[in-house]
């Protein structure tokens, strides 16, 4: 039975602070921490890199769900791996050789996840899905956070969900992008499992905002 998970987003944290807010979502029960690595390229936005994830690494125990919105990703899994990588997610749309760069990461010892844009079909991941622990579907146009929910993505996480369960495989089910405390259980009911929140979770609170998010999610 598949696990539901809530990925704080770091992108939304309070940068001056980064250690305390991580301390405090994982101390609420957070599972994951959503790393978006963004160079300017792929997306329009540059964020942060290698040296703040290891940085962080030494601070948490969560898993380290790494989300490269990089072009040509596959120059840096190694890195990635080594500074402490759990989960490393490549787009479909910025590898050459989705397959291979699947292969790799899993070589490394990782797990590996797909991320899908809004209007990027199902059908780009159909022949790798078995091979892929993690299918992340975008529910914003990635490169800035505090956007809104795309309506569209709903219909799109109950697709996958029917592809995955009827393949009978475990994959999760991952969604990013204007997730909110008034939407996650439509989202949840839709099928995914693992759900991004940065605002949402950042913005006040966000130890009383994680356990609320949990509560949802159980």
């Amino acid at each position: 039975m598949r696990k539901n998970l809530l990925s704080p987003s770091l992108l939304a944290a309070d940068f001056s602070r980064l250690a305390e807010d991580i301390r405090n979502v994982e101390e609420a029960g957070a599972q994951y921490l959503h790393l978006d690595v963004m160079d300017g390229a792929f997306v329009p936005s540059i964020s942060f890199g290698m040296p703040v994830i290891q940085s962080l690494r030494k601070n948490s125990n969560m898993t380290f769900d790494v989300h490269l919105m990089i072009e040509d990703p596959d120059r840096y899994l190694d890195e990635f791996a080594a500074i402490g990588a759990d989960i490393l997610t490549v787009h479909a749309e910025a590898c050459t050789h989705l397959d291979r760069t699947i292969q790799k990461i899993h070589q490394l010892g990782k797990k590996a996840g797909v991320a899908l844009n809004p209007a990027t079909p199902l059908s780009v991941i159909e022949w790798v899905l078995p091979e892929v622990d993690m299918v992340l579907l975008m529910s914003v146009n990635p490169g800035f956070g505090g956007q809104k929910y795309i309506p569209y993505v709903t219909d799109k996480i109950r697709a996958l969900r029917a592809m995955v369960d009827g393949r009978g495989l475990e994959t999760d089910i991952e969604v990013d992008g204007g997730v909110s405390l008034a939407n996650v259980s439509s989202v949840l009911e839709a099928g995914a499992n693992v759900m991004v929140a940065g605002s949402a979770v950042f913005r006040g609170d966000a130890a009383e905002n994680v356990k609320a998010f949990l509560e949802k999610l159980s």
